[in-house]
């Protein structure tokens, strides 16, 4: 089972865009430390305010594969310097 996620994320913190990859560094080496996921900034590379996130995992268990996915969206919305606003899930 692979299941897929993207985040969008509005940055409230950053001022440029040198601080918005530092918080998103932080944010995918999180994910990838703790959840053993795949995940990549996918879009608005260009704006300072915004970023989009791709997260995928892939397991032979449905159940567990969503409480990864699950998971990484908890660990999201723990950093304070963004606001997660669109979430879309899917199952391929």
């Amino acid at each position: 089972m692979i299941i897929y996620a993207e985040v969008e994320c509005m940055l409230y913190e950053g001022r440029s865009l040198k601080q918005k990859r530092s918080i998103i560094k932080r944010i995918m080496a999180r994910l990838r430390n703790d959840l053993n996921v795949a995940v990549t900034e996918l879009d608005y590379h260009d704006l300072w305010q915004r970023t989009k996130l791709g997260i995928v995992t892939v397991s032979n268990d449905k159940k567990y594969a969503e409480q990864v996915i699950q998971a990484a969206l908890k660990i999201i919305d723990t950093f304070t310097e963004i606001e997660r606003t669109i979430t879309e899930v899917a199952f391929l």
